[in-house]
């Protein structure tokens, strides 16, 4: 059967307002328990979706609309109000009330929900972690539901990899396995920019070569639909300097770092 652009969209709106209906349901349920007052909820994602944006459909590309995921916090008596003996806590909750403009990583939720559980959260990972039994990459961000505070971080920024095969398109693109893997894209978001390195991956010791094949660069405020790509322009080395800055949340990183300062470097001398 074939199936039209629109009726695509028409689908994922559809299952979006089912999985709504659902998630109203389990809160319902608990308040229905009477575990809403000592229950933290968080709704998340997996990753984005794509709707045909850049001519890419579901969830393979390194795009922010692939990327980004709503992440929600219900933490009782914290950041909802307790209500009176008898009524529910939610049969409205307005979760935009307050949101926090942050730049967050889902890395961010283990350490705190740890932290709300009332458990000390993971160490944090060191560079060489594959033997270590637990630690975390992530940030608690459990103090930021009493200390709301609605200005932008320019400084946060998070990450996320995609994989391909090749850097032309082939018919396993999108699905191929852990073997075919031959380039990789990091990516750096901020609210400020959206920053893609395409380098060299080898699968069997998931180490890069730093071999650039692409790099993108996007301005967010003023083209949020990441449609023009300012990485070949030299005016914006220092834009790419920027972002090589205080990034050293993953093992990759600092690698990814060095190549950051690299490339800002050699643009600006005009040499890229």
């Amino acid at each position: 059967m074939f199936v039209t652009q629109l009726q695509i969209r028409q689908h994922y709106y559809v299952s979006v307002k089912y999985l709504d209906s659902h998630v109203g349901r389990l809160l319902n349920t608990l308040d229905d328990l009477g575990l809403a007052e000592d229950t933290v909820v968080v709704f998340t994602s997996d990753h984005g979706w794509s709707l045909g944006e850049h001519g890419e459909w579901a969830k393979y590309s390194n795009f922010e609309v692939a990327t980004r995921v709503p992440l929600m916090f219900y933490v009782p008596a914290v950041n909802a109000v307790c209500p009176w003996p008898g009524d529910k806590i939610f049969p409205y909750i307005d979760v935009f009330g307050g949101t926090v403009r942050n730049v967050n990583e889902l890395l961010d939720v283990f350490p705190t929900v740890s932290n709300l559980a009332g458990l000390k959260p993971p160490h944090p990972c060191l560079d060489d972690s594959f033997d270590v039994e637990l630690c975390t990459e992530g940030d608690n961000l459990a103090y930021t539901f009493k200390h709301l505070d609605d200005s932008m971080d320019l400084e946060s920024i998070a990450c996320s990899q995609y994989p391909r095969p090749a850097d032309t398109p082939q018919e396993n693109s999108d699905l191929h396995n852990l073997k075919d893997i031959r380039v990789m894209g990091y990516s750096l978001t901020s609210w400020d920019y959206r920053f893609t390195l395409w380098v060299g991956f080898d699968p069997a010791s998931f180490q890069t070569d730093l071999v650039v094949h692409a790099g993108e660069l996007y301005l967010m405020e003023r083209d949020p639909g990441q449609d023009h790509n300012l990485y070949n322009g030299s005016e914006h080395s220092l834009r790419l300097r920027k972002l090589g800055q205080g990034y050293h949340q993953l093992p990759w990183a600092q690698t990814l770092k060095q190549h950051l300062y690299l490339t800002a470097e050699t643009k600006s001398k005009g040499m890229a």
